[in-house]
């Protein structure tokens, strides 16, 4: 599987160094928000990275649901536990939960299938910001500090209607978003075709804090200077890549 460079197998466990979920943001979900990068001082491991984990150990199973209790630091010791159970808790050592599963109905081993899914999943969440966020946003007039963004991945849920799909590709559907003070709550939906038909759908959950009025020039700014610095991170590794 693919995912073996992000990771490192230690007593047992599953330890991410920052340079690991780093380069895993970067380079396969393109997400660029500043809590993934290697030296910040809020450094989390990106949750698309322990949802593709989680993929490649248990399984897909007909109903999912993700729910990211705690925000994992530079290598920090994960336990992901041999468990055919409904509901899995994946933990530290100090007995920390930092993210619960629940699944049910059929599931499905296939590794080709599986990390089709994963690599089309986290290419559309690394879509989220700006394309999905920023709309949303302007919408309901707020915005985040963009001196100290705080966007945070809560939860997700999956529902397949069928098993037997192949070359699953995740289709965009309406996004919402609550306010509710300095916290809004983003739901990004989602569908999953093969094809012309949808085979399962789902949503992700995306907690926004700090709120505070909304000013186009700033988050535009904002904006501006993440999108230059993704495009020149993967121009750089197109370059590297070519010579």
């Amino acid at each position: 599987m693919f995912l073996k460079e992000f990771y490192d197998l230690q007593g047992g466990g599953i330890a991410i160094s920052a340079a690991q979920a780093s380069m895993f943001a970067k380079e396969v979900a393109h997400d660029f928000n500043p809590l993934h990068d290697e030296d910040a001082k809020r450094f989390c491991v990106p949750g698309d990275l322990l949802f593709s984990l989680v993929l490649d150990k248990y399984g897909l199973s007909r109903n999912m649901h993700f729910i990211f209790s705690g925000m994992v630091g530079h290598g920090v010791l994960l336990n992901f536990p041999d468990s055919d159970a409904e509901r899995i808790d994946v933990t530290d050592n100090q007995g920390k939960t930092y993210l619960q599963i629940e699944r049910s109905g059929e599931v499905i081993r296939d590794p080709a299938l599986i990390e089709a899914l994963i690599r089309d999943y986290v290419a559309f969440s690394g879509q989220n910001f700006p394309y999905v966020l920023v709309p949303l946003l302007a919408k309901e007039q707020v915005m985040f500090n963009i001196d100290r963004p705080l966007v945070i991945y809560e939860s997700m849920t999956l529902s397949l209607n069928r098993m037997d799909f192949h070359e699953p590709r995740l289709e965009m559907l309406e996004p919402k978003m609550e306010v509710n003070g300095k916290r809004a709550t983003a739901y990004l939906y989602f569908q999953i075709k093969c094809g012309e038909e949808v085979v399962g759908s789902g949503f992700k959950k995306l907690a926004v804090s700090g709120l505070r009025e909304y000013e186009a020039e700033p988050m535009q700014a904002f904006v501006d200077e993440y999108l230059a610095r993704k495009h020149g991170y993967l121009g750089d590794l197109a370059l590297a890549a070519a010579s």
